[in-house]
């Protein structure tokens, strides 16, 4: 975790913390602890809104020291924007406005008030435990790598919030703790984040957290099962493919919840090998399997009463002389066979034998994950992920939840009419299904390995990290399914 975290809501004025966090609205009007302070401070707060010292817009934030009758020797006044668009994403804006401004620098420990503050269409537990994970995700700083392990700054936050909502802090510290996850194996770098380093992090997963199992397939293992598909794409490559299954049981014998991410830890596009930039940025390919970590782990720590299943099938997709090829027929281990018509559409070969394998286990629902497609951030640009499903419960589920925590995603169609693009003349489906409706029919070359099982795609091409040389893995979508996880529970 980047942060820690608890609960403590002294009076504001008097707390003792090296910052206070308070609110101002565009209006000039100050959240509660900020009437204190500036209560406490004979005005000083209101006459420095006046003179325009303070702004209360959207993604402003002013450090003020010493002020008078104020035991702490700072305040931080983060603008909230207008009153009346005061919803969750202005809310989750300035809280990581807030840390964002003390993440570097001397404050260590913070007390955050902001959760005190009505969101609408949202309860105080939402609150709490939305200001954490957002709070911890804008603390968050990536070191593996760099020589500079434990920059200075920031190091705890106490949010004010009642004290009945203890449950609902451990569940935010929870989620955090799986976003924090899916961020550091997205930024590892694939000399590190292979496929065994995939396997390792579950089996530490297990290890740490209670009512959590292990199983690692090798490629000895998988060639018994017949994954064909996943095996090919992993052929090319020194690192050998992993198939990595955890299971999390919080309720006995219920069948459970299962999550299947894509794995691909570099892609170079195989044979047809990506000539027109963004292959720097190809480590990001796994990010589908860290989102289902991040998730899987957040469900585990949150002990939530009901079972998920995880399956990652881990695989580096490289060229060498015994890389598959285009024209290459693959059996899968439905039996399908499948034309590869571009070894660049791999993520979709290795997901259709995890999404078969995954139907032992005989799940209630089944959510793969994965970067798909360039085609999703044409669509939906980096706002969004795609969400198709044939199931139209279950697609209303992850938007309802996705809505509810600010990790959305807009449904795309799966008619069968867009299946004709798939026919092959040599095999039982082709692996592309042309220029047109390239997110769309992705998800229908899923579909077919998926009947009569209750499943959703998602496809977080665009949203699992953000752009640029300096650009970080987000973390998405964990806050969606972890909501969805503890919807299922009840």
């Amino acid at each position: 975790m980047s942060l820690e975290f608890r609960l403590n809501r002294p009076d504001s004025a008097t707390a003792d913390h090296d910052c206070v966090i308070v609110g101002l609205f565009a209006d000039g009007s100050f959240t509660p602890a900020g009437q204190a302070i500036d209560a406490a401070s004979g005005g000083k707060l209101a006459a420095l809104a006046a003179r325009g010292d303070l702004s209360g817009k959207a993604g402003r934030t002013a450090l003020l020291h010493d002020l008078p009758g104020v035991k702490a020797p700072r305040v931080l006044v983060a603008g909230l924007g207008e009153t009346g668009k005061f919803g969750a994403p202005a809310y989750l804006k300035a809280i990581g406005d807030a840390v964002r401004a003390l993440r570097s620098g001397p404050v260590r420990r913070a007390l955050l008030t902001l959760a005190e503050v009505p969101v609408a269409g949202r309860d105080a537990a939402w609150n709490l435990r939305q200001a954490v994970v957002a709070a911890d995700h804008a603390a968050y700083a990536y070191t593996h790598t760099r020589s500079t392990k434990d920059p200075e700054g920031l190091k705890s936050v106490d949010v004010a919030a009642d004290a009945g909502l203890a449950n609902e802090l451990a569940r935010g510290v929870a989620i955090a703790a799986g976003v924090e996850l899916a961020r550091e194996l997205g930024n590892l770098p694939p000399n590190i984040c292979n496929p065994g380093y995939l396997a390792d992090t579950a089996r530490r997963i297990a290890a740490e957290n209670e009512g959590v199992t292990v199983e690692v397939l090798e490629r000895a293992d998988m060639e018994k099962l017949g994954m064909g598909s996943l095996l090919a794409v992993g052929r090319g490559s020194a690192n050998a493919p992993k198939l990595v299954v955890l299971r999390y049981n919080g309720a006995g014998d219920a069948k459970p919840y299962a999550l299947v991410g894509k794995g691909i830890t570099f892609d170079t596009g195989g044979i047809n090998l990506k000539v027109q930039g963004g292959i720097e940025e190809m480590k990001f390919d796994m990010c589908g399997a860290a989102g289902v970590f991040g998730a899987f782990l957040a469900a585990a720590r949150m002990k939530l009463p009901l079972n998920v299943v995880m399956v990652v099938p881990a695989v580096e997709n490289m060229p060498d002389a015994d890389a598959y090829r285009p024209s290459d027929i693959l059996t899968s281990m439905s039996g399908k066979t499948i034309e590869v018509g571009n070894t660049d559409a791999e993520g979709r070969l290795i997901l259709c034998d995890a999404l078969t394998y995954v139907q032992r286990y005989e799940p209630q629902a089944t959510v793969d994950v994965a970067t798909l497609t360039g085609a999703c951030v044409i669509a939906l640009g980096k706002h969004a992920a795609g969400l198709m499903s044939k199931h139209d419960d279950l697609a209303g589920e992850l938007l309802a939840a996705g809505e509810h925590v600010h990790d959305r995603a807009w449904r795309l169609p799966l008619w069968d009419e867009y299946q004709s693009q798939l026919e092959s003349g040599f095999a039982d489906v082709y692996n592309i299904g042309g220029k047109s409706a390239g997110a769309i029919t992705a998800g229908c070359f899923l579909a077919r390995f998926t009947e009569g099982q209750r499943w959703a795609h998602l496809d977080i091409a665009g949203v699992s990290n953000a752009e640029g040389r300096k650009g970080l893995a987000t973390g998405r979508p964990v806050g969606l399914l972890a909501q969805w996880l503890i919807d299922q529970a009840g």
